[in-house]
C-alpha cells in the first residue's frame, strides 16, 4: 500500500507540469541541483567556494570629530 505505481508517478508529473508549466521546469530543476550541490559542498567543508574565508573588514571612511587635531 505504501508503494508508488507508474500511474501514480504520471499523476505527480502531470500536476507538476500544470503547476509550473513546461518552460519553468528546467529552471526549477537547475535551481534544485545547484542547491543540493551547495549543500553537499557545505557539508564537506570545501574551501573552493567563492566565499572568502577571512573577509577584510570594511574601511572606516568617516572621521570622528573627537579624533581630529585642532
Amino acid at each position: 500500500m505504501g508503494e508508488f505505481s507508474p500511474i501514480h508517478w504520471l499523476i505527480v508529473l502531470a500536476v507538476i507540469v500544470i503547476l509550473f508549466g513546461g518552460r519553468r521546469i528546467p529552471e526549477v530543476m537547475r535551481g534544485m541541483g545547484e542547491g543540493i550541490r551547495n549543500f553537499k559542498e557545505g557539508m564537506r567543508g570545501d574551501s573552493s567556494s567563492n566565499v572568502p574565508q577571512n573577509p577584510a573588514p570594511p574601511a572606516n571612511t568617516a572621521v570622528s570629530s573627537s579624533t581630529e587635531k585642532k
